[in-house]
């Protein structure tokens, strides 16, 4: 790829959006994903930016149903898009803590979600291990929700939707809290209810979601920890400050009122993590753990975590519902 091509974004979102993409995808389809990532481009912009990836040998034409990136394509944008990738994760994660608008004194607005896709043969396996993390309180919010009528839901999967936890960060920013998302981490939890964590990744330096490293690289325990008090799961931890503690707990306690889960003590606290003189860490048990449960199980599924929003009263309480 030449120079002034690596400089340029929009050629280097849109090959973000074929890699991640199951299927081929027309002008139409691109151009409105590229608005979601706030790119403003014309199905006839799009179209132009396609031919220059064509000439570069980068996507290949699939008839009518759109383009895909051809070997010489994905190789080009595993390389190029490291650096591009650094921050995207956590500016994702920032922008739709931003857009939930979920108000824990009503118990109504917007909660962002992360969206699953299953295959429709595994989809009574993979809820079975949902439900266990569910019964067991180890979610952000211990129910889902089964769609099937998104675009973004490949021919013969459906989709779930689950709570993602940066929905406790915009309710945290609406109410006056700076809070920055620090780490995902995994967190050792025994049948006392102590929890600790193991390990720790900073979300302004990786260019994956930290959550998908740690269950495709087995090192949870969910199912063992649903079953029996004692595992390892998933959490994310964020930074307040230390002068907000009595505000966080009520918010968090509002919160569970309305049925999101947190560790021990409200998350609130020191656990094990670094000390710090103004600043208090607070912990939220992750939205992944259904997935990681299932992974665990052995299903395939792919989760796009930080998806989008959708009104809080779509996901409560809706648990098996499409």
């Amino acid at each position: 790829m030449t120079a002034p091509m690596r400089s340029e974004r929009k050629y280097l979102e849109i090959l973000r959006i074929l890699t991640e993409s199951h299927e081929p995808l027309g002008a139409k389809r691109l151009s409105e994903k590229m608005g979601e990532r706030g790119f403003v481009l014309s199905d006839r912009a799009v179209q132009y930016y396609l031919q220059y990836l064509d000439e570069m040998g980068f996507t290949e034409k699939i008839g009518n149903r759109g383009r895909i990136l051809t070997e010489a394509g994905v190789a080009e944008s595993e390389r190029a898009l490291v650096d591009e990738r650094l921050g995207f994760i956590i500016s994702k994660l920032e922008l739709l803590a931003f857009r939930s608008t979920f108000d824990p004194e009503t118990g109504s607005g917007n909660v962002a979600y992360n969206l699953t896709f299953v295959r429709e043969e595994d989809l009574s396996g993979v809820t079975a291990a949902f439900d266990e993390v569910a019964r067991a309180g180890y979610g952000l919010l211990n129910t889902y929700r089964i769609v099937d009528a998104d675009p973004r839901i490949p021919d013969g999967h459906v989709g779930i939707m689950t709570a993602c936890s940066v929905t406790l960060d915009g309710v945290l920013q609406k109410a006056g809290i700076p809070a920055r998302l620090e780490y995902a981490g995994r967190i050792a939890i025994d049948q006392s209810g102590s929890a600790g964590f193991l390990d720790l990744i900073g979300y302004r330096g990786t260019s994956v979601d930290p959550l998908h490293l740690f269950i495709s690289a087995g090192l949870t325990s969910i199912s063992r920890l649903a079953t029996t008090g004692s595992g390892v799961a998933l959490a994310n931890v964020r930074a307040v400050p230390a002068a907000a503690q009595d505000r966080v707990a009520e918010i968090i306690a509002r919160m569970t009122e309305s049925g999101f889960g947190f560790p021990a003590g409200g998350g609130i606290g020191e656990f094990n993590l670094p000390k710090h003189p103004y600043r208090l860490p607070v912990v939220t048990f992750s939205g992944m753990n259904m997935v990681g449960n299932a992974m665990e199980r052995g299903y395939p599924i792919r989760t796009e975590i930080g998806a989008g929003t959708v009104p809080f009263d779509k996901i409560a309480d809706a648990t098996g519902s499409r």
